[in-house]
């Protein structure tokens, strides 16, 4: 007599979470960076048509590792609320707050329910305005928020990574220092070819009104790179040119 089949509930989810945290860790990183300037995003990427950072809406940036298609339909759907929360209420209601939370509800219910989990990991970056503070939310595959400071990394060794830039970045570093900081964290990795032409890169400028997000072309990567000077960085992390 053959016995039937059984995985606890437990075990169920357990797998499901190995499973997504694998399809994650596949993905190169991306790191955001609370700068002088605004909000730093710099992803490993040496794709120049399919982006994994992109504008939400005003203030807010998004960026996802993991399975493209999946990371990419949550972007549109932010987008898609965050036009109707707009449109029906204000501008200034639209929230990586708000955002986090719809995501949240999303990425949780796909978990709990769905037999293959989501394989992505998001960050929303909200530029804060008017002596408001930014924001910055990291959302796992299970729909856990994290709210974050300073760094904030997914996809790849994000840890390793993650604890790279927490022992030089400092409030107050400038947009050289923290491209600086992410390069030669991604080169400790063994992540990239150390060309900029692999790297993507965007900012959520404060000296910008209405939309302040801004793409970094890698000619504006190399030479701000280079204005970082010749030779070592300050924490001893040799500066990274195309």
């Amino acid at each position: 007599m053959t016995m039937p089949f059984y995985v606890s509930p437990e075990q169920f989810l357990q797998d499901k979470a190995e499973y997504a945290k694998k399809g994650i860790g596949r993905g190169r990183s991306i790191a955001v960076v609370e700068v002088v300037e605004g909000i730093l995003l710099v992803g490993d990427n040496p794709s120049h048509a399919l982006h994994k950072i992109s504008e939400i809406y005003d203030r807010i940036a998004f960026a996802g590792v993991g399975k493209y298609s999946e990371f990419e339909n949550l972007r549109k759907s932010g987008i898609r609320y965050a036009d109707l929360k707009g449109f029906m209420y204000s501008r200034e209601d639209v929230t990586a707050r708000s955002l986090a939370n719809a995501y949240s509800e999303l990425l949780g219910t796909s978990f709990s329910q769905d037999l293959k989990p989501l394989e992505v990991e998001i960050i929303l970056a909200d530029l804060g305005v008017d002596g408001a503070s930014n924001e910055i939310y990291r959302i796992s595959f299970d729909g856990s928020i994290f709210d974050e400071s300073l760094v904030s990394v997914v996809g790849g060794r994000s840890e390793q990574l993650k604890t790279y830039l927490k022992e030089r970045v400092r409030p107050g570093v400038t947009l050289v220092q923290a491209l600086t900081f992410v390069m030669a964290g991604f080169s400790a990795q063994s992540e990239n070819s150390h060309s900029v032409d692999n790297i993507e890169a965007a900012l959520l400028d404060k000296h910008r009104k209405g939309r302040c997000f801004r793409r970094l072309t890698s000619a504006e990567v190399g030479n701000l790179l280079s204005e970082g000077g010749s030779g070592r960085a300050a924490d001893g992390a040799p500066n990274l040119r195309s």
